[in-house]
């Protein structure tokens, strides 16, 4: 089993001081899911873009994004030793709920980062022909029509704390996805962020909430593998493709449920 001082990112940080626009920005530039925040020059917490998201969505003041702080929704970094190994990592992710831990040097200080996509790439690497997809992926997901408008979407998002949403056709056949980095392309691709109240622009009688249906926002293409397919393909198929989840076909070629990262971490925690 690799330590987990082989597999260690550089982090991408921000200072405590910054603004949401200033997160978002970073997030979606280089297309990451979370970032570690700083504070005299030393690593404090962390922002996610799941807990970015649900914040946004709950938020109900009259902030746009340029005025609400950073600090609001930062949360402390759980941490673990560099000398630890993948399979104990992987255990203390899925027992806190989290994507990411700060790896710590000996001498106590977060030297680095540890995230799901580290731990998917290691078992990539070095699982193959192992386990297959379906002993790991969720069969239940959640899903919305096509003509769904915008504002019942992100509510389902923010009362099942999710950030995928599947979307069918009057068939009921899958035809895309919607994730919070899709909204949150959608909002900063509106005008300045400094104009753009994120939650009021999908809840108002005149905003994206009532004007868009689920099918305009949405990614048309559902990226598959089969049940049957080997984990670590999988694996390089989320890599390849920066993403979180993957459908999963049956023979039949019908979606029968998700493989997502954190299924792939459940994996990697039963390995000997």
């Amino acid at each position: 089993m690799s330590q987990l001082e082989n597999l260690i990112s550089i982090p991408i940080t921000i200072d405590k001081k910054s603004r949401v626009a200033d997160v978002i920005k970073i997030m979606l530039g280089k297309k990451i899911g979370r970032v570690l925040v700083t504070e005299n020059e030393k690593i404090t917490s962390i922002v996610t873009e799941k807990d970015l998201g649900l914040f946004l969505l709950k938020d109900k003041s009259d902030r746009t994004l340029q005025q609400i702080p950073l600090s609001e929704l930062t949360k402390s970094v759980l941490t673990i030793s560099q000398l630890e190994d993948i399979q104990k990592c992987a255990k203390k992710m899925l027992e806190n709920s989290i994507g990411s831990l700060g790896v710590m040097s000996q001498g106590k200080d977060i030297v680095g980062i540890i995230t799901k996509t580290d731990l998917v790439r290691d078992f990539a690497q070095n699982h193959q022909n192992e386990k297959i997809v379906g002993e790991f992926m969720s069969a239940d997901y959640y899903w919305v029509y096509w003509d769904a408008i915008l504002s019942k979407v992100v509510s389902k998002m923010s009362e099942n704390r999710i950030s995928r949403l599947i979307v069918r056709n009057k068939d009921d056949i899958p035809i895309g996805i919607i994730t919070f980095r899709d909204l949150f392309n959608l909002v900063m691709s509106m005008g300045s962020q400094r104009d753009t109240i994120f939650p009021k622009s999908f809840e108002s009688e005149q905003g994206l909430g009532k004007t868009l249906q689920a099918d305009e926002v949405m990614r048309n293409e559902i990226i598959t593998v089969s049940y049957y397919d080997d984990l670590a393909k999988a694996c390089q198929l989320l890599l390849s493709n920066k993403i979180n989840g993957v459908g999963v076909l049956s023979d039949k070629g019908d979606l029968i449920g998700i493989l997502s990262k954190t299924d792939i971490i459940k994996a990697i925690s039963t390995l000997n």
